[in-house]
C-alpha cells in the first residue's frame, strides 16, 4: 500500500503531468480526463500490490506485465488496455524529463495489437438519402445543416461543436476548424452545403436565437457558436452525435453506422472519385499520412469486390 506521503506526492506529480498536458500539448480536456482516470486506477492495483513495489522507482516491467495480465482477466477490450498503457507511458516519459525517474519502464511492454478493422461509410445513394431525412422545421433546417457540413467538410463532431461564425467564409466556401490539439486548419464546403448552412442561419439560428429564455424571459444569445440548441445555446458535440445516431436509425440499413462514419464517407468518396492521398490527409488534418492510408484499402476492396462480380474467370 502506498503511504500517506507517498500518495500526496503521486498527486502533485499528476497534477504538474495535468497541466503539462494542457499548456505544451494542448491536449483536450477528454484527453486530460481520461489519462488522469488511468494513471489513478494504474496506481490503484499497484497500491494493492507487495509493499516493496508500491513507489514509482520500484515499478518493473514485471508489475506491468501482471498489470495487463489482470486487464484481460477482466475482459477490457484491447483498444482500452492499450489507451491505458499510452497513458501511463506518457506520464512515466513525463517523470523522466523532469529527472523523477531515470528510465521509462514502460517503453519496454509490448501493447496487444489492435486488428485494423475498415471504417464503415455510406455509398453516394445512403447518404443522399440521410441527407434528406430532416424536414423544413427550425430544427429540421439545423439538422440538415449539420448533416449537410459534416459529409461536405470531413470535419468531426467535436470540430463541428466548436466551429464559431467568424469562421466561415462563404465567399470562399471555407471554414476554420481547431482539431486535435487545437491546431486549426481550413476545410471546404461545396456549393450545396453553403446553401443550406445560409438557409439555416437565415432562418432557423436566428428564430432558434430570439427564442424566450426561462421563465418566459427574453434572453439576449451573444454567443458566436454556429450550431444551437433549440433555446439558442450552443449545440454541444454529445448532442450533435444523438442528432445524427436519429438520422441513422432512421435511414434503417443494416451497417454498422456512427456519427464518425460520414467523416469515414469523405473521405472514401473523395478517393473513389480520384483525390490524391495528401489532399485527403491535409482535409481530415491527419498528422501521419499512414491515418489516411486505410482509406486506400476501403478503395481496393471496393474494387476486388467489383472486379470478382464483373469479371467472367475472377
Amino acid at each position: 500500500m502506498f503511504k500517506s506521503e507517498e500518495l500526496d506526492y503521486i498527486y502533485q506529480l499528476l497534477d504538474q503531468f495535468m497541466l503539462y498536458l494542457k499548456i505544451e500539448k494542448n491536449a483536450s480536456r477528454h484527453t486530460i480526463h481520461n489519462y488522469r482516470r488511468d494513471i489513478l486506477q494504474f496506481m490503484d492495483f499497484v497500491s494493492r500490490q507487495e509493499a516493496e513495489e508500491a513507489l514509482l522507482i520500484k515499478i518493473t516491467p514485471v508489475l506491468i506485465r501482471s498489470y495487463l495480465a489482470y486487464l484481460k482477466s477482466e475482459q477490457y477490450a484491447k483498444a482500452t488496455i492499450m489507451r491505458r498503457i499510452a497513458a501511463l507511458r506518457s506520464f512515466f516519459r513525463f517523470l523522466c524529463r523532469e529527472n523523477i525517474l531515470s528510465e521509462n519502464v514502460f517503453t519496454t511492454v509490448r501493447t496487444p495489437k489492435l486488428e485494423k478493422k475498415l471504417p464503415v461509410f455510406l455509398d453516394p445513394k445512403e447518404i443522399n438519402e440521410l441527407l434528406s431525412l430532416p424536414d423544413n422545421s427550425l430544427l429540421g433546417l439545423r439538422d440538415r445543416a449539420v448533416l449537410e457540413v459534416l459529409y461536405a467538410t470531413g470535419a468531426r463532431v467535436s470540430e463541428l461543436a466548436g466551429i464559431n461564425l467568424p469562421d466561415i467564409d462563404f465567399a470562399g466556401r471555407t471554414i476554420i476548424v481547431a482539431g486535435k490539439g487545437a491546431k486549426e486548419r481550413l476545410v471546404l464546403m461545396g456549393r450545396s452545403a453553403a446553401r443550406i448552412l445560409e438557409s439555416y442561419l437565415i432562418s432557423s439560428r436566428s428564430k432558434l436565437c430570439a427564442k424566450p429564455g426561462e421563465y418566459g424571459r427574453q434572453q439576449e444569445k451573444t454567443h458566436q457558436r454556429l450550431f444551437v440548441n433549440n433555446r439558442g445555446g450552443p449545440l454541444t458535440d454529445r448532442s450533435i452525435r444523438r442528432i445524427v445516431e436519429r438520422y441513422v436509425e432512421a435511414l434503417a440499413i443494416a451497417k454498422n453506422v456512427t456519427p464518425h462514419s460520414i467523416r469515414h464517407t469523405f473521405a472514401t468518396h473523395l478517393l473513389n472519385n480520384g483525390a490524391d492521398l495528401r489532399s485527403v490527409q491535409e482535409l481530415l488534418g491527419h498528422v501521419n499520412l499512414s491515418t489516411t492510408q486505410l482509406y486506400t484499402h476501403v478503395s481496393t476492396e471496393r474494387l476486388k469486390a467489383s472486379y470478382k462480380k464483373s469479371h467472367p474467370r475472377a
